[in-house]
């Protein structure tokens, strides 16, 4: 067996050029671990790729190519599929663009187009900048519903996980008052499905869930809110009648005290700022954020495009390492199954 050819191929979506997207697929390309679990391209604008080596001290040569079966994987070599859509000229870094929205959209576009033909094995994604996705025309909140839409997916939704914390939500990137309406039953069913099945993914045989209640202290029984009794404590019940390990709704300030110390394996939120907020707190910039329900892999850093370091060659690139090596897990787990 060729070892190398064996290793599943990653897609890597440049980000907001003028953001620290750029450097820290760099900096993790250079990292000896990404390399010996999968082989990666970088979905972008190769000029931005090779602007960015040089401040962040990289010795990495960039290659620019037109397919990604023209790629050759050198260890000493970033591969780009060039779209070649940034002046680099014209290009503010640290700064909302309407061209680097454009070119972080395109990447993102373009990159889901070649998984779902199966010339990548998986996805991954960079930062990218919703003002600058606006002001190139792309009315999108951000990545998860970019994916949804060019994947024609409907069900899905967003987990984040590091260490032994893993989070998913029953909504995403809504207002509060739409995020309180959107806790239905078969959305709290559908949630915790995906929130089973990606843990079993990840290797976990038996995943044991727990959900959060969406009111302060789970409702207390009627007394602060009954989303708890009419809708969130039927469709646990309903999971456990078909043979899934799952609890709750508890109240959100303790369940994930609880699941930090190893109770459940992973939480089900109700909205985003409750999932977010502890996961965040603990683990900020080492979480990876993992979109479920997709019919391909997509994983990204758990941060933003960090206008206030962009080139400045000091950006963290341990989420992006995290994002990339989870997405190979991934990929491989995938080529099993198959």
């Amino acid at each position: 067996m060729n070892v190398f050819a064996s290793k599943p191929i990653l897609g890597i979506s440049m980000g907001d050029p003028a953001g620290v997207g750029p450097e820290i697929i760099v900096i993790a390309l250079g990292r000896p671990r990404v390399r010996e679990l999968c082989r990666a391209i970088v979905i972008g604008d190769a000029s931005v790729i090779r602007n960015v080596t040089k401040f962040v001290n990289s010795s990495l040569k960039v290659r620019s190519v037109a397919k990604v079966s023209d790629a050759e994987f050198r260890p000493d070599t970033i591969d780009v599929y060039d779209l070649k859509n940034v002046d680099m000229e014209k290009l503010p870094l640290g700064q909302v663009s309407p061209m680097a929205g454009h070119a972080a959209f395109e990447a993102v576009r373009v990159m889901i187009k070649l998984a779902l033909a199966g010339d990548i094995d998986a996805t991954v994604t960079a930062p990218i900048h919703k003002e600058a996705l606006v002001a190139a025309g792309h009315h999108f909140p951000g990545h998860t519903e970019i994916f949804a839409h060019f994947t024609g997916t409907s069900d899905f939704t967003m987990m984040l996980a590091a260490e032994n914390l893993r989070v998913v939500h029953v909504s995403t990137h809504v207002s509060l008052r739409q995020a309180c309406d959107a806790v239905t039953r078969p959305r709290v069913l559908k949630v915790i499905e995906l929130a089973s099945d990606a843990c079993k993914r990840l290797g976990i045989a038996n995943p044991r869930i727990g959900v959060a209640g969406l009111n302060p202290h789970a409702g207390e029984h009627g007394l602060f809110g009954c989303e708890e009794d009419t809708v969130i404590r039927p469709a646990v019940e309903a999971c456990r009648a078909e043979g899934v390990d799952v609890s709750g709704p508890f109240p959100a300030d303790t369940i994930f005290v609880r699941a930090r110390r190893g109770e459940f394996d992973v939480v089900v939120a109700c909205y985003h700022d409750q999932g977010l907020i502890p996961i965040k707190l603990l683990s900020f910039g080492q979480a990876v954020n993992v979109t479920l329900g997709l019919p391909i892999i997509r994983t990204s850093v758990d941060h933003g495009t960090a206008f206030d370091i962009a080139g400045k060659g000091v950006a963290d690139a341990e989420s992006m390492v995290a994002a990339t090596l989870l997405a190979a897990k991934l990929a491989a787990s995938n080529e099993t199954k198959d």
